[in-house]
């Protein structure tokens, strides 16, 4: 302790020699191994007061106290100082010290005794023995250190001793009852022993109070409560409902020792079997569990030598390793994946050309182009034994059917079939994996692909290969390069692994919407199958056979009651979907099926028809109308191919003025198709007379040429031959009054040179009702190679140079 604390104690200890003779000197009480046992009981009528904030305290009562060391110090000192060491205590609730006044301090408190004074930082400490009730008769000091003149009444005890004695004997039995059930009470009960006798009623009772947890104002109460038997009554229900608490915690105090002691007792139990298994050679720990496990799966497997050895290393640095280290989870973990993988395990390949044209001819309409190629393919592996190796990429519009051909593939072979996207990917680990040495490390997706599928040979396919990214993490488009070259992937290195793994028996299928994106290196490595998009007999039959009966399906409602025509169906694909693909004509479709169904139930109805009268109450107004050909001088209508499929491309041509020479071109025209017309421009000026024109109709006149739908930008050369057409009716003043499309790319000599998208530009020339269409005579091939049905009734006319045109044209 401090010198201050030192002081404070021997204050309280030394006696005051000012103090008079009449104040009957005190034999000190003395304390031994927690029994108090005092001397003298003598009550001085002045008394300092200590508040007390938890709960009033009884005379019955010995225990230690700690009051706030800075506000009472000052108390302590004087009380120190008497002969007698008592103080009042009274109880003041929950009042703050610093708002403490002698209003807040009851009538009625408790002298104690106080021993063993002991001060520490801001506290004092001290033993305080009850010695009996007091009522305060007048404040001699109302201000801290608070000095009073007490009385001690008397308790009246009742007349009727039996009735006292069965409240006693109630209460002895009641705290009989708590003592077992908490033996803290065993304590209390001593030092009550020591100072009164069990037969005294009145310290009885306020022993019994003393041993509730009632709250403050409660015991206060009872503190207050002079008459013995008035207090009994009072204190005997607390006591009960004191009894009852501990009863109930001593159930619950049961409940979870019991479930502690029986979750102990099976984890002992089951040490100790563990301990004897292991000795007698019936079971073994985490680490050989798990190379046993390792050997198992290895034996099922023609694992490669050089892996082999890879393995037999690990197992061996796995079974010196502690299981509970950092470095055995991650040995554990590459095991695993090693393991896993389907080494020397292949699926027979099902090479039956008529099984696999009855499944490509179930699962899609048209396509028939795309379907010979895979025919072809599949032949070709008959032969050579197997199709392993080889990279197929299907090119299209989105909705054409690109990934469920690649299902098909997959079907046709009796192959696993694995997909997932590389779109948006931009690491290139997810390709080639990371290295083990990072947290949370795993292998690419074709390891991942592999451990799914469980052979070695599976069709994977790579969905939407035009939309890898780049960035700082690499580049995942150059990480397939090896992947996708059939003479290096069979030996691919996966980080993760760190081993060779042969991909060479794996199948690739990729799908693009686009080639443009893709690099050359990557794209070199492919075989591309174009898929060209449906016309409007193929949507037909694929709503029919596909998409109509998947949403009845999906729906639950019997084909029966929703009846869509023939004419409305074509409508539909007409006038709502006109988009290469059928994503769009299911989501019309599906409105149409949401629609009936609403009308089958609000309005109680057994079938609902979709005809072409009652089409737009289901889809509203057409978004497309018939293209309607534009026609007139110097307008002439071209053929173009967009990501979406074909369409119709009308170019206007017009003089403005005869002030001056000049050329103007609007409609988003993008750099190839203003070399194109600027190219179409010199040629006609240059040959005017060679077609029958004004040879100097261009050397005054101020052209505008225009390509409408102004706000869709549009670019490529295949509109050259249709610009130099324009041009030329503009100068003879010749109008087209046919039914004619054309499409080509024309060079400054009047070369007409071959375009892509023969088949695109076929079909949207149908979809408006020109069947007269001119093409370069290098498209002859790809016009031949077209289906029938695309032919049927279509006139076309071939051109090498321009003049073959000028020749159909005028």
């Amino acid at each position: 302790m401090s010198e201050r604390d030192d002081d404070l104690e021997q204050v309280f200890y030394e006696r005051d020699d000012r103090a008079s003779d009449d104040e009957a000197p005190d034999e000190d009480a003395h304390i031994e191994s927690g029994a108090v046992v005092p001397t003298r009981d003598y009550l001085p009528e002045r008394i300092y007061l200590l508040p007390i904030h938890n709960r009033p305290f009884f005379p019955a009562q010995v225990q230690p106290l700690v009051i706030h060391r800075p506000r009472w110090e000052e108390t302590i000192k004087r009380v120190g100082n008497t002969p007698h060491h008592t103080v009042g205590l009274a109880y003041v609730g929950d009042t703050e010290i610093d708002e403490l006044d002698h209003g807040h301090f009851p009538i009625t408190g408790t002298a104690v005794r106080m021993h063993k004074v002991q001060g520490e930082d801001d506290q004092i400490q001290f033993i305080a023995q009850g010695m009996r009730r007091f009522r305060i008769q007048r404040w001699l000091s109302k201000k801290p250190p608070y000095l009073v003149e007490v009385s001690y009444p008397k308790e009246p005890v009742d007349a009727d001793e039996d009735e006292t004695r069965a409240y006693a004997m109630a209460m002895i039995n009641g705290i009989k009852e708590l003592l077992p059930i908490n033996p803290l009470y065993g304590e209390e009960l001593k030092h009550y022993l020591n100072r009164f006798s069990p037969h005294e009623p009145g310290p009885l009772t306020d022993f019994a109070a003393a041993m509730t947890s009632a709250k403050g104002p409660e015991l206060q109460a009872i503190l207050e409560t002079w008459p013995v038997m008035e207090r009994m009554q009072k204190v005997l229900p607390l006591l009960r409902k004191e009894i009852e608490v501990a009863q109930l915690q001593s159930e619950i105090s049961d409940q979870v020792n019991a479930q502690m002691q029986d979750r102990q007792r099976e984890f002992f139990l089951r040490e100790q079997l563990k301990v004897i298994q292991r000795e007698l050679g019936i079971s073994k720990d985490d680490r050989d569990n798990d190379v046993d496990t390792f050997k198992k799966r290895l034996a099922e497997l023609e694992v490669p030598e050089r892996v082999m050895s890879r393995i037999d290393d690990e197992l061996d640095k796995l079974s010196v390793l502690e299981t509970g280290s950092p470095e055995y989870g991650t040995t554990r973990n590459y095991l695993d994946w090693l393991t896993s993988l389907p080494w020397g395990i292949t699926s027979q390949d099902q090479l039956d050309l008529k099984h696999a044209r009855t499944v490509l001819d179930r699962d899609h309409d048209g396509l028939s182009d795309v379907k010979e190629r895979i025919i072809e393919f599949l032949a070709e592996g008959t032969f050579k034994g197997d199709v392993g190796g080889s990279i197929l990429m299907l090119v299209g519009p989105p909705g054409v059917g690109k990934t469920s051909v690649g299902r098909s593939i997959a079907e046709a072979l009796g192959r696993e079939f694995y997909r997932f996207s590389v779109g948006g990917m931009r690491d290139e680990a997810e390709i080639k994996g990371h290295r083990r040495t990072y947290v949370g490390a795993m292998p690419g997706k074709l390891v991942q692909a592999l451990k799914e599928v469980e052979v070695e040979n599976p069709v994977i396919m790579l969905d939407e290969i035009d939309k890898l990214g780049q960035s700082f993490q690499g580049d995942p488009a150059s990480a397939l390069l090896e992947v996708l070259d059939p003479e290096q992937n069979v030996d691919f290195l996966d980080h993760y692994l760190d081993v060779r793994l042969d991909l060479s028996k794996v199948l690739f299928v990729c799908t693009a919407n686009t080639l443009d994106a893709i690099p050359g290196p990557l794209l070199d490595r492919m075989e591309q199958i174009r898929l060209s998009g449906y016309i409007a007999e193929e949507k037909v039959a694929i709503a029919k056979h596909h998409l109509w009966p998947k949403l009845l399906k999906r729906d639950k409602i019997p084909k029966k009651r929703i009846n869509l025509t023939d004419a409305a169906l074509r409508q539909v694909i007409e006038g709502y979907a006109r988009e290469a693909g059928v994503r769009q004509l299911e989501k019309q479709l599906h409105r149409i099926v949401r629609k009936a169904a609403v009308k089958l139930l609000e309005h109680d109805q057994q079938t609902v028809k979709v005809s072409v009268n009652n089409l737009e109450d289901f889809l509203g107004a057409p978004p497309f109308r018939k293209e309607t050909v534009l026609k007139g001088e110097g307008v002439v209508t071209g053929l173009a191919w967009t990501s979406m499929g074909g369409a119709t491309l009308p170019v206007e041509a017009g003089k403005v003025h005869a002030l001056d020479r000049g050329f103007k071109l609007t409609g988003q025209l993008g750099d190839v198709m203003k070399e194109s017309a600027n190219i179409a421009y010199s040629y006609v000026q240059g040959h005017l007379g060679d077609f029958g024109a004004d040879a100097d109709f261009f050397n005054d006149a101020f052209i505008h040429l225009h390509v409408p739908e102004g706000a869709t930008p549009k670019d490529g050369p295949s509109a050259g031959v249709t610009m130099a057409t324009t041009l030329l009716s503009l100068a003879r003043h010749q109008s087209i009054d046919r039914s004619l499309a054309m499409t080509g790319e024309l060079t400054l000599t009047g070369q007409v040179l071959p375009v892509g998208g023969i088949r695109e530009k076929i079909i949207a020339a149908r979809r408006s009702d020109i069947f007269e269409v001119i093409l370069p005579e290098a498209n002859r091939r790809d016009y031949d190679e077209l289906p029938d049905y695309l032919r049927e009734g279509m006139t076309v006319h071939f051109a090498r140079q321009y003049k073959d045109v000028a020749k159909v044209v005028f």
